[in-house]
């Protein structure tokens, strides 16, 4: 038999094989019309324009029989078109026209106005929009009669311009959402609907990175990132419970990071996020099976970490905590003290609930958790924060120090969520609110419908909004701003790691709090700060929930109902 002949005879016999690996997609895929004509050349009819909007039937021709309908764009013409808010997947685009022949079209996608205008970095003095991980401009043919899907990218806005010299007949345009099909079980809502608001965009950024794995954006990097993972974890297991995305993220990044000499993602420090969490999935459900999958690797991780401490206490390794630390790196470095203490507590107790208890990683592990040593800061909040919730400070003094001072300032949207933790272990719940109304509503102000990778309430002075056509001599929020690997339009504006909020209004003004294994112990105690109400609910790992109901009574006091399944016990403190 010839060689190339053989070669296909075995292509075929793998492929029919039962043992071929196949799986179905996790997602589903929701057709969404787009709500708004943001912008056109100027010769497009409104009317014609308009027609983009109404629901179609997803065949060509729409209109009348191989007559068509909706809207020509002649050479050079182009239309923006918004969906509404942002999501994740393709864009599908029904084509037709008299002549019989293909046409060219230009698509970009933006998560703003702006960057659906944008061009692409190196073809114009400069511009900031990349392909980078997604293709998100490119120039396509579309069929006679037909449709052609493009894509799978995060975005809200669409530009199509005729990028030939035949004319284009858009039959219709449309997208195609990409997510997870949860049923979301935690739930939030007080008195103030801006929080509410902010809630539902959190769970929403999340949901929107729960794609193959827990990514950390949908539009740059869609990637795994273990630190980004964290507080997206925190959120997932809140809302949504004990969804298989979390261990199949773990094991992804474990079988990704071999041996495990090496560090999570080349970061050191997301070697100890990948600890955390490991403890966060086992504490939440208690699955020991799982567990005991991954205490080889674990254990292993651990000596790594441990080789890495000097005879101070200090680790040596390199740090990252987020962009905005990453100017002081005296500060990355405390904070990274912090990070450190957290994560040994969590193997401490992770390796303390195996059969092996007791190994020497065990008694390695405490004696270098006892000697860890307390660095300063520097007045950074993101290090602030992690000294006070690893118990190496004080968190009121933390308070006084840093997290309590400056308003707004350092606050970003990944460190935000410990920050707020810690600002709530300082007592300082009513703070804590203040800082998610204006910090993640200042987002929500500038036409967010998803939270974004990084973020500077300073960056709104006379800005405009990402779902507006930019205006002379003003800044734009999207375009204008960023840094590191972010600059302009590389800025993602989903990203996971921001989506702290969802847990943190669950946990703290709720406050739902799970204790010990498998949430069969749940403590209540809600924090309304200024509120006058709150209810909601923390998913459990059985898909039920704990419900709170709390209101504030005439007299100051707070009046607490729960609604739990039988097999929880709820510790609940009088109010």
């Amino acid at each position: 038999m010839k060689p190339c002949r053989l070669a296909l005879v075995l292509a075929f016999i793998i492929l029919c094989s039962p043992d071929s690996w196949s799986a179905p997609d996790p997602r589903v895929r929701t057709v969404v019309d787009p709500v708004r004509v943001v912008a056109a050349r100027e010769g497009i009819l409104a009317a014609s324009a308009e027609t983009l909007l109404a629901h179609r039937f997803g065949q060509v021709p729409e209109g009348r029989f191989l007559e068509g309908s909706g809207v020509v764009l002649k050479t050079n013409d182009w239309i923006v078109l918004d969906f509404g808010r942002e999501m994740h997947g393709s864009l599908q685009i029904g084509s037709g026209a008299k002549s019989g022949k293909s046409a060219k079209v230009r698509v970009r996608f933006g998560e703003s106005v702006s960057e659906a205008r944008a061009e692409l970095k190196g073809t114009a003095d400069g511009a900031t929009a990349t392909n980078d991980h997604a293709i998100r401009d490119d120039v396509v043919v579309l069929p006679w009669l037909g449709r052609r899907e493009l894509g799978e990218t995060g975005f809200r806005f669409v530009r199509i311009d005729n990028a030939g010299d035949a004319d284009v007949q858009l039959e219709y345009v449309r997208a195609v959402s990409l997510m997870r099909p949860w049923k979301q079980i935690g739930a939030f809502r007080c008195s103030d609907e801006r929080l509410n608001r902010i809630f539902d965009t959190a769970v929403r950024t999340v949901h929107l990175c729960c794609q193959d794995y827990i990514w950390d954006g949908i539009k740059r990097d869609r990637l795994v990132w273990m630190g980004d993972t964290h507080p997206e974890t925190k959120a997932i297991l809140a809302v949504f419970g004990a969804q298989d995305i979390i261990p199949d993220t773990l094991d992804y990044a474990a079988a990704t990071t071999q041996p495990e000499t090496e560090w999570m993602n080349t970061f050191p420090t997301y070697t100890l996020w990948w600890i955390r969490n490991l403890a966060e999935w086992y504490r939440f459900t208690g699955d020991r099976e799982y567990l005991g999958k991954r205490q080889d690797y674990l254990e292993k991780s651990v000596v790594h970490v441990l080789a890495s401490i000097d005879e101070n206490g200090v680790w040596t390794a390199d740090t990252f905590l987020d962009w905005p630390t990453h100017y002081d790196k005296d500060a990355e470095k405390a904070g990274t003290q912090g990070l450190l203490k957290l994560a040994f507590d969590d193997a401490a107790f992770l390796l303390g609930q195996l059969p092996e208890h007791g190994n020497p990683v065990v008694a390695k592990l405490d004696s270098a958790r006892r000697r860890i040593k307390v660095l300063d800061a520097h007045g950074v909040k993101s290090a602030s924060a992690l000294l006070a919730l690893s118990g190496l400070c004080d968190p009121k003094a933390m308070f006084k120090y840093s997290l309590g001072r400056n308003g707004h300032a350092g606050v970003s949207t990944f460190f935000g969520y410990y920050m707020l933790e810690a600002m709530s272990a300082a007592g300082e719940v009513g703070r804590a609110i203040e800082t998610v109304r204006d910090y993640w509503g200042g987002m929500l102000d500038m036409g967010a419908t998803s939270f974004w990778e990084d973020f500077d309430l300073a960056w709104t002075n006379n800005a405009s909004r990402i779902d507006a056509l930019p205006v002379p001599g003003m800044k734009d929020i999207h375009g204008d701003f960023g840094a590191y690997c972010y600059e302009g339009f590389r800025h993602s504006l989903c990203h996971g790691w921001s989506a702290g909020p969802a847990a943190w209004c669950i946990g703290r003004i709720l406050g739902i709090r799970a204790v010990g294994v498998g949430c069969r112990t749940v403590e209540v105690k809600p924090e309304l700060g200024d509120l006058e109400w709150a209810e909601g609910a923390m998913a459990l790992p059985d898909g039920t929930s704990v419900n709170v109901k709390a209101k504030r009574l005439s007299d100051g006091r707070i009046d607490v109902s729960v609604d739990a399944p039988a097999w929880v016990e709820i510790l609940q403190t009088k109010l």
